[in-house]
C-alpha cells in the first residue's frame, strides 16, 4: 500500500467518526437547539486541538416546537403539519381559497381562513428579512398576505427541491418574522379540502417559539500576511434529518482538513469556517460572518463551500467562480492527482454564492448527484450515514490541502 493510499484509509476511519458523531450523538442540528449546539461545541474544540485559533460569535435566533395541527370542516378531519416557527390558533373561521396570483390580488381574506394551492403555492415563500436575494417571481409574498388580514393560513404543496429540499409535502411559509398562524398539508388533502370552500372550518394549530442562541465557528492558522483563504462549510441541518450529506460531510472534511494542516505555518491565512443558518429562514450565521468580515473581504484570495459532499453514486464535482486562471490552472493541476474529482457544472445555491456576489474568487465542491439528492433526500429522515462514501471525503479533504499549499505559494 503506498502512503497516500495509506493516509486516505487512516482518513477514511476518521471521518466516519467525525459523521457518524455529528449524525448519532448531535441530532437535530437546527440552528437554535441543543443538538445545534453541541455540534458547534465539538467543531471549536476539535479546531483548537489542531493548533488553530477559534472563535465563536453569537447570535440572537429561534428554536421552535410543536403538538400538530387539528383541522376539521363539515363531518371531515384532514391532516395537516404545524408550518416551521408558526404562531398557534384556536379558531373557526370561513374558508376561501385562491390558487393563482391573479385570484390573490381580488380576494378578500380579512378575518378567513385562506387555502393557498396549486401555482401560488407552487414554490416556498422567501422569508421576510431573509438577507439575500433570490430570484423569485415573486419575493414579497408574506407581506402582501399580512396586508390582506386572514386569520390564518393552510397551503397544499407538492414538491420543491430548489428551496425545501425532497420534503413533501414541503412549508409554503416557514419565517419566525411572520406571525399569521399556519399549516401545510399535501396537494391531495388539499383537494379534498376545497370541497369545503365557503364553510365554516375549525383549526387548531400548537406551536412554540423558543428564544435561543447560534453561533458560527472561525479557526484561523497561517502567518496572517494578509491575505487568506477561507473555506468553509455549513453546520446546521434541518430539523426531523440526520444532515448526514447536507451537511455533516462538509464540517467532517473541515475537521480532517484541520488535522492535515496542523503543522501549516504558511505567509498565507488558513480561514476554516463552520457557518451556521444555512437551512435556518434569517441565514442569520452567513448574515454574521459578513456583517463581521465586511472590512475584510479584499484580503479573500479564494473561498471554497462544501456542500453535499461523498455521496456514494458518482464522483465530486468542483467549480470555480471568478477565480483568476492562475488559480484555477495550479489547482486544477493538484486536484488531478484525485481519481474521486472532477471538474463539474457551476452550481448557483449554498454558502459559496456570498463570496461571489461580494466580488471573490470562489469554488464549491458538490457530489455529482447533487440534483437528485436535492429531489430525494435532503430535508427527509433519508439523508443518513449509509449514504455516505467515506474515501470521497478523504480524497476532497487531501485536495483541499493540496489547494491551500498551491495558494500559498503564490
Amino acid at each position: 500500500m503506498s502512503a497516500q493510499q495509506q493516509q486516505i484509509a487512516s482518513l477514511t476511519a476518521t471521518l466516519r467518526r467525525y459523521v457518524e458523531a455529528f449524525c448519532l450523538n448531535m441530532p437535530n442540528r437546527h440552528v437554535g437547539s441543543p443538538g445545534n449546539r453541541a455540534a458547534t461545541d465539538f467543531f471549536a474544540q476539535t479546531l483548537a486541538r489542531f493548533g488553530f485559533e477559534t472563535h465563536s460569535p453569537n447570535f440572537d435566533c429561534l428554536d421552535w416546537e410543536d403538538d400538530g395541527v387539528t383541522l376539521h370542516a363539515g363531518q371531515e378531519t384532514f391532516h395537516a403539519l404545524v408550518s416551521p416557527y408558526a404562531l398557534s390558533c384556536r379558531l373557526t373561521a370561513p374558508l376561501v381559497a385562491v390558487s393563482t396570483f391573479e385570484e390573490f390580488e381580488t380576494a378578500d381574506f380579512a378575518g378567513k381562513i385562506v387555502l393557498l394551492h396549486g401555482e401560488i403555492a407552487k414554490e416556498q415563500y422567501i422569508p421576510k428579512h431573509f438577507p439575500f436575494e433570490i430570484p423569485v417571481e415573486h419575493p414579497d409574498m408574506l407581506v402582501r398576505l399580512e396586508q390582506k388580514a386572514p386569520v390564518a393560513i393552510l397551503a397544499a404543496t407538492t414538491r420543491n427541491p430548489e428551496l425545501a429540499g425532497a420534503v413533501y409535502p414541503f412549508p409554503l411559509i416557514e419565517d419566525g418574522d411572520f406571525d399569521i398562524p399556519s399549516a401545510y398539508m399535501t396537494d391531495e388533502e388539499g383537494e379534498r379540502l376545497l370541497r369545503h370552500v365557503g364553510e365554516e372550518i375549525a383549526l387548531t394549530i400548537e406551536s412554540r417559539r423558543i428564544l435561543a442562541t447560534g453561533c458560527n465557528v472561525i479557526g484561523r492558522k497561517g502567518r496572517n500576511s494578509g491575505a487568506k483563504l477561507v473555506i468553509c462549510a455549513h453546520i446546521d441541518a434541518k430539523k426531523g434529518t440526520p444532515g448526514a450529506l447536507d451537511n455533516a460531510t462538509g464540517v467532517a472534511i473541515l475537521l480532517a482538513l484541520a488535522e492535515l494542516l496542523t503543522d501549516y505555518d504558511g505567509s498565507c491565512g488558513i480561514e476554516l469556517v463552520a457557518l451556521n443558518g444555512e437551512d435556518y429562514y434569517a441565514a442569520s450565521g452567513q448574515a454574521q460572518y459578513l456583517a463581521q468580515n465586511a472590512t475584510e473581504f479584499e484580503r479573500i484570495l479564494l473561498a471554497i463551500n462544501l456542500d453535499l459532499v461523498g455521496y456514494r453514486e458518482g464522483r465530486t464535482g468542483f467549480s470555480f467562480y471568478g477565480c483568476p486562471e492562475e488559480f484555477t490552472h495550479r489547482i486544477r493541476e493538484a486536484l488531478s492527482r484525485y481519481d474521486e474529482l472532477y471538474e463539474g457544472e457551476a452550481w448557483y445555491q449554498s454558502d459559496h454564492m456570498i463570496f461571489v456576489l461580494n466580488q471573490r474568487p470562489a469554488m464549491a465542491f458538490v457530489s455529482e448527484q447533487f440534483m437528485y439528492l436535492c429531489a430525494e433526500i435532503t430535508h427527509t429522515p433519508k439523508d443518513i450515514p449509509n449514504l455516505v462514501d467515506y474515501r470521497k471525503l478523504a480524497e476532497t479533504a487531501l485536495g483541499l490541502r493540496d489547494i491551500a499549499l498551491a495558494i500559498d505559494l503564490k
